[in-house]
C-alpha cells in the first residue's frame, strides 16, 4: 500500500477519546503466584509518547507486566498510577493488547472485525477492506481465520486489536517466529502509530528490532528493573553488566 493511503486509513482509526496515560507511574510493583516472586519492587516512570521496548531474558517478568498494564493481572502490591490517577478504567477502556500468539475467533477473517465493531458499537463506518490491504489481507478477508499462516494471524490481530481506536497499544512479541514480511507490515504499522501520538509498549527479544523501533528500552531481569534508558545510551553506553551479557548472547 502506497504510504498516504496507509497513513490516510490508520488516521480512521485514531483514537475518539483523547485520554492521556501519560505519565505511568510504576511504584514498588510486585507480583508472587505461587509462592514464587515474579516482579519485585518494580519502580519506574514511563514519560514519552513514543515506543518504549521491554528487554530481558526468558522469565524476566516482562509478559507478567505488561499483562498488569492491561489489568490482566492484579499485583500483589505496589500501584500504577495513569496521569496521576490510580484510576484504571478510564485508561483500559482506551487500550488494545495483543498477544504473542493469535487469540482469533472461529469464523472468517472479515468476520473478526465485524464481531469487533459490533461490540464496539461504532456509529462510524470504518472500512475493513481498508484496514485488512494495510495488513496485506484483503484477498483472504472470506477464508477462515484459523487457517492463515501465523504471520497472517498475527496481522490480523493486530489489524482488530486497532478497532479499539487505542491511546495505548500493548504488544507483547508479535514478530515472534513470524517471517520477515510479516514483521516488517507490524513495525511499519507500530512506526505510523506512534506518529499519530498513540503509545506503544513493545516486548521483544529481538535486539535488531528494538534497534529499528524503540525510543527508550526497560531492561527487566528476574522480575526486577535494571535499566530505562534511551536506545542510544543503552546500546552504546549500558553500566549494567546484565545489559551487556545479554547484548552479547551471555545472559
Amino acid at each position: 500500500m502506497h504510504l498516504d493511503k496507509f497513513n490516510r486509513t490508520l488516521i480512521r482509526i485514531k483514537p475518539e477519546k483523547n485520554i492521556n496515560c501519560l505519565p505511568i507511574y510504576i511504584k514498588d510493583l510486585c507480583l508472587n503466584l505461587d509462592e514464587r516472586k515474579i516482579l519485585s519492587s518494580l519502580n519506574l516512570s514511563i514519560n514519552s509518547d513514543d515506543v518504549t521496548v521491554i528487554m530481558g531474558p526468558n522469565g524476566a517478568g516482562k509478559s507478567i507486566f505488561l499483562k498488569i498494564l492491561n489489568g490482566i493481572l492484579t499485583p500483589t502490591s505496589g500501584c500504577i498510577t495513569w496521569n496521576n490517577k490510580k484510576q484504571f478504567s478510564d485508561t483500559l477502556n482506551t487500550q488494545a493488547f495483543v498477544f504473542q500468539k493469535p487469540i482469533l475467533l472461529r469464523r472468517s477473517v472479515i468476520a473478526n472485525l465485524d464481531y469487533m465493531g459490533s461490540v464496539l458499537g461504532y456509529k462510524k463506518k470504518i472500512s475493513k477492506d481498508r484496514l485488512l490491504e494495510i495488513v496485506q489481507l484483503q484477498k483472504q478477508k472470506n477464508q477462515p481465520a484459523r487457517m492463515l499462516s501465523l504471520g497472517e494471524q498475527q496481522r490480523l490481530s493486530l489489524v482488530r486489536s486497532l478497532m479499539v481506536r487505542p491511546n495505548l497499544l500493548l504488544l507483547d512479541e508479535p514478530t515472534a517466529n513470524l517471517d520477515p514480511g510479516s514483521t516488517k507490515i507490524i513495525e511499519d504499522i507500530v512506526l505510523n502509530l506512534k506518529k499519530m501520538g498513540i503509545k506503544i509498549i513493545f516486548v521483544t527479544h529481538n535486539i535488531l528490532q528494538a534497534k529499528r523501533i524503540a525510543d527508550d528500552i526497560i531492561f527487566l531481569n528476574k522480575g526486577k528493573m535494571v535499566e530505562h534508558l534511551g536506545k542510544k545510551e543503552f546500546f552504546s553506553n549500558s553500566k549494567s553488566i546484565e545489559v551487556q551479557n545479554y547484548l552479547n548472547g551471555i545472559l
